[in-house]
C-alpha cells in the first residue's frame, strides 16, 4: 500500500468515502491529493510534535512546491506529478499550506471576510484542485467548488466548536458574529449552552445553508457526473448540519456524525443516478 493510500485509509473521512465513486485512475489521483491535505492538516494539529518542527515541515512543503524538493518523498513526487499532469496552479497548492500554517497558533477572525479568506485557503483551494482531478471542464465548476467549499468548512466549524476550544483555545467563528449574538470571546471559551450560543450557531448555520444553495444553483449539468464526489459530500454534510440543528447544537457534549449506513445509501443513490 502506498503512503498516500495508507494516509487516506487511516483518516476515514467523509471525503475519502466519497472518492469511492470515482473511476480508478481519478480516484488514485484524488487519494494522493487527499494525502497531501491530510499531511499538512495533521502537522498543524499534532500537539505531540514541537511547534517549530511542525512549522518547518509545512514551510518545507511550500518551499518545495515553489522551488523544487531536494530529495522528494514518494508523496511529494506524486504531488509534483499531479501538478504537471492536471495543470494545477501552484498557488492553489501553496494556499492550502498557508492555511494549515495559520492553524499552528490560536487565531481570531474579526469579521466574516476575515474568516472567508482563511476558508478560501483550506477549503475553496482544495475544491479548485479537486475539480481538475475530477475532470471538470465547465466554466461554472470553479464557482461551484468555491461555494461548496465554504458550505462544507462552515459545517465543520459548527461541528468542531468544542474540539477547537480544547485544541489550544481556537475560535473560528467571527468575533462580530459572537457580538451580534450577545457573546464575547471569554464567554465562548467557557462553552456556554444558553440561548446566546444557540443564536450564534443558528447564524452560522444559516450562512452555511446559503452557500449550499449557491453551490446547487451553480452546479453545471455538463460536469454533474464528474462532480459526483462533491455532490455526495454536499449531501452528507447537509445531513450533518440538519442533525446538529434539530438537536440544538449540543456540540460541547457530543460528536455529530452521519452513520455509515446513511453514507452508503447516499453513495448508492449517486451511483445509480449517475
Amino acid at each position: 500500500m502506498s503512503e498516500a493510500s495508507e494516509i487516506t485509509r487511516r483518516a476515514k473521512s467523509n471525503l475519502a468515502f466519497a472518492l469511492r465513486i470515482l473511476p480508478k485512475d481519478r480516484r488514485a489521483d484524488m487519494i494522493s491529493f487527499y494525502a497531501y491535505c491530510r499531511t499538512l492538516d495533521d502537522l498543524a494539529d499534532d500537539p505531540s510534535l514541537p511547534l517549530e518542527q511542525r512549522a518547518r515541515a509545512i514551510a518545507d512543503w511550500k518551499n518545495g512546491l515553489l522551488h523544487g524538493f531536494q530529495n522528494p518523498s514518494p508523496l511529494q513526487q506524486e504531488i509534483l506529478s499531479l501538478r504537471e499532469r492536471h495543470l494545477i496552479p501552484t498557488a492553489h497548492l501553496t494556499a492550502i499550506a498557508d492555511g494549515c500554517a495559520a492553524d499552528l497558533s490560536p487565531r481570531r477572525f474579526q469579521s466574516w471576510p476575515d474568516l472567508d479568506a482563511y476558508i478560501w485557503q483550506v477549503a475553496c483551494a482544495v475544491g479548485l484542485v479537486s475539480i481538475r482531478l475530477f475532470g471538470c471542464s465547465h466554466p461554472d465548476s470553479p464557482a461551484y467548488a468555491e461555494a461548496l467549499g465554504r458550505a462544507l468548512q462552515l459545517t465543520n466549524i459548527l461541528r468542531d466548536v468544542g474540539e477547537d476550544i480544547d485544541n489550544g483555545g481556537r475560535i473560528y467563528l467571527p468575533l462580530d458574529d459572537l457580538h451580534q449574538a450577545g457573546l464575547n470571546e471569554a464567554t465562548l471559551l467557557r462553552k456556554p449552552t444558553d440561548p446566546r450560543f444557540h443564536e450564534l450557531m443558528k447564524l452560522t448555520a444559516s450562512r452555511a445553508r446559503r452557500f449550499y444553495q449557491d453551490a446547487e444553483a451553480l452546479l453545471p449539468a455538463a460536469d454533474r457526473k464528474a462532480l459526483a464526489p462533491a455532490r455526495i459530500m454536499a449531501e452528507i454534510y447537509q445531513k450533518l448540519l440538519a442533525d446538529m440543528s434539530a438537536d440544538g447544537f449540543r456540540v460541547f457534549s457530543k460528536r455529530y456524525r452521519v452513520s455509515r449506513p446513511r453514507k452508503l445509501f447516499i453513495l448508492l443513490k449517486h451511483l445509480i443516478a449517475g
